[in-house]
């Protein structure tokens, strides 16, 4: 039995949720999102909660189930209050700058990284060090944030690169004489 696939996931106020051909869809203050639903998993809007539960008792259906309620926990979660993820940029030179739809890296390349932001993504970057990634879908805000963080990840001796906040780097110590 999953833990977390028994627990409802409750429909705050000002939210809407919908099941219509094979989707869920659920409406917010902050935007529309849906999700695919598995044939494997019944889903159930009552009592301003929505229920996920097994439609069999295959394995498969049982290995579903408590991710299945937590797409459906993100995506009232994100209709609210959306996700954010924000990355700190330490080395010589290294700085980021949002330009529009656009954003500009200089990672000690002989070029700059400029990158698209994804629909649905907002990027803030409050000052040359910090990039902050915000929207409602939490797939596509993580999924931003390690591409931009692929391309210096934090090196282990002197602690260079990209790095979530509050990410805990691991130290090496260098040569000795």
């Amino acid at each position: 039995m999953s833990r977390i696939g028994k627990k409802a996931v409750p429909v705050p106020a000002g939210v809407t949720a919908s099941i219509d051909n094979g989707t869920l869809s659920v409406k917010g203050p902050k935007g529309t999102l849906t999700l695919g639903m598995s044939d494997l998993i019944d889903y159930k809007i009552e009592d301003g909660q929505i229920a996920v539960t097994p439609a069999n008792d295959s394995k498969q259906a049982r290995a579903f189930w408590g991710m299945q309620r937590t797409l459906v926990s993100n995506l009232i979660e994100g209709v609210t209050e959306g996700f954010s993820k924000t990355l700190e940029i330490s080395g010589v030179g290294y700085r980021a700058k949002a330009q529009g739809k656009t954003l500009k890296l200089e990672l000690g390349f002989s070029h700059d990284v400029d990158l698209t932001v994804p629909e649905g993504v907002d990027v803030k970057t409050p000052d040359q060090t910090t990039v902050e990634i915000s929207g409602m879908d939490k797939q596509a805000v993580g999924q931003f944030a390690a591409e931009i963080r692929e391309f210096r990840k934090p090196e282990p001796y002197k602690g260079k690169g990209i790095k979530y906040r509050g990410e805990y780097i691991f130290r090496k110590e260098g040569k000795k004489k």
